[in-house]
């Protein structure tokens, strides 16, 4: 019987670096190596862990990395994995026009376990502001701000507080490139 295919993930944890949440990257190297991972990396200290795995059941993995992640640091970490070919796809997707990147300062792409409802699609483009642009893609979503992130006022709004969305863990259109490129999907 052939083994299982080796699967290349790369952990988003939401919330390290925040706050008092620093855990060494030399732990969080070491919490995934206890979980029998192989090759595995961290990519500056935002909580971006690059390993590989037999695993194909992402839920599973999902929670079995929350638990040991939970037990090792005494907080929760919400934890979404993709795969390198889909921080590839992340890297390289243009949601937003050329016209509307004029002047943009960041875009970050927020990822989610599940995709959103087509009605949550259709209210997060409502939560649009003259600063804020959203795009939905699978169990992604982009955010694009054309002022300093922390100034922007549309996750206090009230369309968005009524949106409701799920736990997510976002990083720069930037930070996924080099991760793309750093770790991109393996040829067979």
């Amino acid at each position: 019987m052939p083994r299982p295919a080796r699967h290349d993930y790369i952990a988003f944890l939401r919330g390290i670096n925040l706050g008092a949440r620093r855990p060494p990257m030399a732990e969080l190297r070491a919490i995934f190596m206890r979980l029998k991972f192989s090759e595995v990396a961290t990519f500056i200290a935002s909580g971006n862990v690059i390993f590989s795995d037999r695993a194909d059941d992402r839920a599973a993995l999902e929670a079995r990395i929350e638990q040991a992640l939970a037990r090792a640091l005494g907080y929760p970490v919400d934890t979404f994995l993709r795969t390198r070919a889909e921080v590839a796809a992340i890297a390289n997707a243009r949601p937003f026009s050329p016209a509307a990147l004029v002047g943009a300062f960041a875009v970050h792409a927020v990822m989610l376990k599940e995709p959103l409802s087509q009605t949550q699609v259709s209210q997060l483009a409502a939560c649009a502001t003259a600063v804020d642009a959203f795009a939905a893609a699978g169990r992604d979503f982009y955010w694009l701000c054309r002022i300093k992130t922390n100034e922007s006022k549309v996750w206090s709004s009230p369309a968005m507080k009524a949106l409701g969305l799920p736990t997510c863990s976002m990083r720069n259109v930037t930070t996924m490139r080099k991760l793309a490129a750093l770790y991109p999907p393996r040829t067979v």
